[in-house]
Formats: C-alpha cells, sequence, structure tokens
C-alpha cells in the first residue's frame, strides 16, 4: 500500500473544494446583492456630492469675481456648510482664509489635491460645463461695473424698448440685468424681434465707463496682435455687455494680414481681458470640500425589493451549502459505516471481517489498514492457538515420561535406581530447558529483558561456545571450526545472553547436520559492525520456509522428534535477545546446501 495518497485523491482536497465552492457562493451572492442594491444609491450619492461641490465652487467663484480681497468669504462659506451638509476650506498662497467649523477644532491638514482651484479668470469646465470659452465668469466685469446713475438709465431705456416691442409683436418680453449693471430686453425664446420702430441709442452705445473700459481693454488687445505681427482689431459690446473684436476697416492698398486671425484674436482677447480683471477679482484659492464626522449609515434602505433579493440570495446560499455539505457527507459517512460494521462484526467474535475499498484517499487507506488488521489478528489468534497446542504437547511429553517411570516404579516394574534417577533428571531437565525459553520469550515482549553490557571479545566468545559444544559434535561425527581473526573488534553486549545465543544457533546446526559434516563459527568486522556467522553443511531450508523461520514453535522437522525437534523456540530466542542488543541476524539457506546465520551488531572502539 503507498504509503501517501495523491493530492488529487486526498480527502483534505475534497473537503478544501467543497469549502471553496461554498464560500465562493456566498461571496458572489453577497456581491451580487450589494451592487444591486446599492448601485442606484451610490449613484446618487456621488451626483449629490458633485452638485454640492459644484454649487459650492459656483457660489465661492461668483464672490471672487466681485471681490478683490478673501477677507469677508467667512459668512458666505459657513452659509453653503450649514446648506450642504459639508466642511468647506479656503486656502490661498498656503494661508486658510475661511472655515466652515469653529477654530478650536483640531487643526485642518489639507489633501494632497484640492476638489477645485477658485480662479473667476481661469473656470474649471470639469465643475462647470457651461463656461465660457476664455474661462473667464461673466460675474468678473472689473471697470465695467457701471454706476448707479447709468444703471438706472439703461433700465428705464430698457423698460421703454420692452414695452414697445410687446406693442409692435405682441409678444412677452422682459428686462434682464447683467453683472455689469447693463440692462437689456430678453424673451422666453431667447430670440428678440427687432424694428427701427424700437430702437433706443441709449441701448445701443456704451456708457461712459464702458467706453473707458473697453478703450482700455483695445489697447491690450491690439498690442497683443502686434507682437505676433496680426492685423488689429476694434472692440464694441454685444447685447449682454462683453467685449467682442470687430476687423478694422484698411485702405484698399494695405494688406490686411493673415485671414486665419480668429483665433489668435480670441487668444489675445481672452488674455487682454485677464490683465484688465486681475486686480478687480480674488487671487486664485484652493478650495477643499471634505465630509464632517458622521456616523456611517447604509446606502441602500431594506425596501420590499431588496428584502426579496436579500431573501433569495440566502436562501440560495443556503441550498448550495446543504446540497454541497450533504454530498460531502455522504461520501464520507459511507465507508464509516461500513468500517465502524465490520469493527462490530469482528468484536462480536466474527472472523475474517471485511471492507471493500472504494477509494485511494485517507479513507481507503484506513479500510487498507483495518483489512491489514484484520488479517493480521486471524494470523495472530491462529497463531495463538498453535502456541497452545504446542505449549501443551511439549509440556504433556516430559510430564508423561516422568509420570510412566514413577508408576513403573510404583508398580515395581521399573526398578529403582540410577537409571530411574537419570531418566527423571533427563525429562525434568527438558521441561525447565521449555520453561525457560518461555519465561525468556515473554520478558523480551514486554521489554523487560535485563542485559549486563560490558566489553566483549568476540574471538574469546567463540572459542567459549566452540568448547562448550565440542563434546556433542564428537559425538555426532560433526567437526566444529572457529574462525576469528585477531584484529577481531570488541563489542558491548550482555556476554551470558550471547553465549545464549551462539549455543541455540550451535545446537540448532549439529542437530541438522549429518555425520561428517561441519558447523562453523567466523566473526569479521564489516564497516561499524561485527559480523558473527554460524553456518554448516546441513538438510537446509526450504525456500518457501525461510521466511518463518524465527516464528515461534517453528520447526524444520515437523515431526516433533525429540533429536531433530527442539522446542521450536531456540530461534526466536535468538531474535529476539540480538534485538535487544541493536542487531539484526537472517539467514540463508538451500535445501541439500545447508543453512548460514548471521548476526550482526554495532562494535565499539
Amino acid at each position: 500500500m503507498r504509503r501517501d495518497v495523491p493530492l488529487r485523491r486526498s480527502l483534505l482536497l475534497r473537503l478544501l473544494a467543497v469549502s471553496a465552492l461554498v464560500s465562493a457562493c456566498s461571496v458572489a451572492a453577497t456581491a451580487w446583492l450589494a451592487i444591486r442594491t446599492t448601485a442606484v444609491a451610490i449613484r446618487e450619492q456621488r451626483g449629490q456630492a458633485l452638485a454640492d461641490d459644484t454649487r459650492i465652487y459656483d457660489s465661492l467663484l461668483g464672490y471672487a469675481a466681485r471681490h478683490p480681497r478673501w477677507d469677508g468669504v467667512g459668512p458666505t462659506v459657513r452659509a453653503l456648510a450649514r446648506e450642504t451638509g459639508h466642511r468647506v476650506i479656503v486656502i490661498s498662497d498656503g494661508r486658510r482664509v475661511a472655515d466652515s467649523q469653529s477654530a478650536a477644532r483640531p487643526p485642518y491638514r489639507p489633501p494632497d489635491k484640492a476638489t477645485a482651484v477658485i480662479d473667476p479668470l481661469a473656470v474649471s469646465p470639469d465643475l462647470l460645463p457651461g463656461a465660457a470659452s476664455d474661462r473667464i465668469d461673466p460675474r468678473a466685469v472689473g471697470p465695467f461695473r457701471l454706476s448707479e446713475d447709468e444703471r438706472a438709465r439703461l433700465r428705464r431705456a430698457a423698460r421703454h424698448r420692452a414695452a414697445c416691442l410687446r406693442t409692435v409683436f405682441g409678444q412677452e418680453m422682459t428686462v434682464v440685468e447683467e453683472p455689469s449693471g447693463r440692462s437689456r430686453v430678453a424673451t422666453d425664446d431667447s430670440r428678440v424681434p427687432d424694428t427701427p420702430r424700437c430702437a433706443s441709442a441709449t441701448l445701443d452705445s456704451a456708457t461712459p465707463t464702458e467706453a473707458r473700459a473697453l478703450s482700455a481693454l483695445n489697447e491690450l488687445v491690439n498690442t497683443c496682435l502686434s507682437r505676433r505681427h496680426a492685423a488689429q482689431v476694434k472692440l464694441a459690446l454685444d447685447d449682454y455687455g462683453r467685449p467682442r473684436a470687430e476687423p478694422r476697416a484698411e485702405p484698399p492698398s494695405r494688406p490686411r494680414g493673415r485671414d486665419a486671425d480668429g483665433s489668435l484674436v480670441s487668444s489675445c482677447l481672452a488674455s487682454g481681458r485677464a490683465q484688465q480683471l486681475a486686480p478687480y477679482v480674488g487671487p486664485a484659492a484652493a478650495l477643499y470640500v471634505t465630509s464632517p464626522g458622521r456616523s456611517a449609515t447604509t446606502f441602500f434602505d431594506l425596501s420590499a425589493g431588496n428584502r426579496a433579493r436579500i431573501a433569495g440570495g440566502t436562501v440560495l446560499v443556503l441550498l448550495v451549502t446543504v446540497t454541497a455539505t450533504t454530498l460531502a457527507g455522504i461520501r464520507l459517512v459511507r465507508p464509516l459505516r461500513a468500517l465502524t460494521d465490520a469493527a462490530q462484526r469482528m468484536a462480536d467474535g466474527e472472523a475474517g471481517a471485511r471492507v471493500k475499498v472504494t477509494s485511494n484517499d485517507e479513507l481507503g487507506r484506513l479500510t487498507s489498514a483495518f483489512n491489514s488488521m484484520s488479517s493480521r489478528r486471524d494470523q495472530l489468534e491462529a497463531a495463538r492457538k498453535d502456541m497452545v497446542s504446542d505449549v501443551a504437547h511439549e509440556l504433556r511429553t516430559p510430564l508423561s515420561n516422568i509420570r510412566g517411570w514413577l508408576e513403573g516404579a510404583q508398580d515395581g516394574v521399573v526398578p529403582h535406581g540410577d537409571l530411574l534417577v537419570s531418566s527423571l533428571l533427563e525429562e525434568a531437565l527438558h521441561l525447565q530447558h521449555l520453561i525457560d525459553d518461555l519465561r525468556d520469550l515473554s520478558a523480551a515482549d514486554a521489554g523487560e529483558l535485563r542485559l549486563h553490557l560490558a566489553p566483549v571479545d568476540i574471538a574469546h566468545l567463540l572459542a567459549h561456545t566452540a568448547t562448550a559444544h565440542r563434546a556433542a559434535a564428537e559425538n555426532a561425527g560433526v567437526a566444529l571450526r572457529v574462525e576469528a581473526p585477531g584484529d577481531c573488534p570488541e563489542i558491548e553486549a550482555d556476554q551470558v545472553r550471547l553465549r545464549q545465543v551462539l549455543g541455540n544457533l550451535v545446537a540448532n546446526a549439529l542437530r541438522h547436520t549429518p555425520s561428517g559434516g561441519t558447523v562453523s563459527l567466523r566473526a569479521r568486522p564489516a564497516g561499524g559492525e561485527v559480523l558473527i556467522e554460524v553456518a554448516d553443511t546441513g538438510s537446509g531450508i526450504a525456500a518457501d520456509e525461510l521466511p518463518h523461520v524465527f516464528d515461534r514453535f517453528w520447526r524444520a522437522d515437523k515431526s516433533r522428534s525429540r533429536r531433530t525437534g527442539g522446542s521450536g523456540l531456540g530461534l526466536s530466542i535468538v531474535r529476539k535477545l540480538v534485538e535487544s542488543h541493536g542487531g539484526t541476524v537472517t539467514v540463508r539457506s538451500a535445501v541439500g546446501g545447508g543453512s548460514e546465520f548471521t548476526i550482526r551488531l554495532p562494535h565499539t572502539r
């Protein structure tokens, strides 16, 4: 089974995908509701803000057009702030000349960009799209402002003309007074009919004040045109009292100059007017319009339509969430229920409980692990039963022999003597050996096997083991050899336990080696380890039996012969003791080719 689940099959990725889907739906629904319910309100608010800015800008622009200084603008600024609900600040030459809020408030730090620049000689077309082409505010009249007597005389003349036109044409006529004080006749459709009967020399000619201002302006314009080598012009006033340029009559012998001087004349007229009006208007000032600190309000009201959209979006998100959660839950619960049922069957004593693996994610791995655990449980249960049977058999044989010898002695069949004592002692020793083996395995399994570590000379250990088994080897007709170099390093180990390991391996080799064979004990260093090998030329072990060599109560000879069978625990004890020293033990064997057990132990320098 693979250790890692691919990311594309991971249960975590699926859960994240479901969560992301629900979140995306929620965000999309919320964004849709926000856009739908606030778009109109935001447009209205922006329109209102622009209207307020335009109103404030136009009012202060008119003030600057009529006043050469900003000294008295305070009341106007405060009135505009009250009417619009905004804070209005005017800053000129780096000095705050007007602020709608009290001076006791914290100092105002203007932002990097002003709302607008108040300059009656350079009107902003963004805030006042209907501004004149020369961008001069029409309320800036300067020296063209009429005296009261002139105003009254023009007003009487305009009323007389309006009455005359009303009589002749039968149209309603009104008298309109321009910012300079000049009066004119106007109609609803802005077209005033004309007739010689209603002509007025007073209205059609300039007043002394206008004549002086127009003469000064004419000189400024012609000076500008002369610098640009263009034909000079003569200025006159239109019906609104605004200067306009007319070409001067030139002698036939003199060319009039360039014909394409329209834009040049307009430019010189605009610059001349700006130069003439500059002393009469306020200096340019920066306008800042801000919203005072107020509690936040929603951009939409909970009208019936908005409530319906919110409810619909909520229901849609809820349905998507419930559907996605249900599908994900079913995918999770189905295999978990199968695992729970199988575990319950196993708890009720059913053997072989298994669950079908249906996926390759974490749940699939859990299912595979459960199936492996169930198989291992069955194997352990079978091993336990075999062990109980083997232990019972091993105990029954010596006990039966002891009982038979004792009953024979009691019945007088077996004489009381050395033969009886020797036989009973042999069976008792066999029984004691089996009990000792079981005790060692139990202690190793429980982690209670105590080791008394000390430096051990491997060559000396092998020689001692060979000496202990020399007599048994000679009786079996088997040669026992020791091969250990003198420079073989020492190891840190429990010498008694290592003797037990080597003794089990040598005794096992002698039992399975026929007469004339050889059992070899070898030792050699290998990197950071010491290798101890016990090899024989015996009958060997089949390949399919090798994985079970170290299992408890396993025997190469299934007959349970007292000569070759042994207790079946020796090799299990060997593995446990070697592993307790931090080493490993392996076996190589072939039928008829003998066996070789290799022990690897770390050495000390």
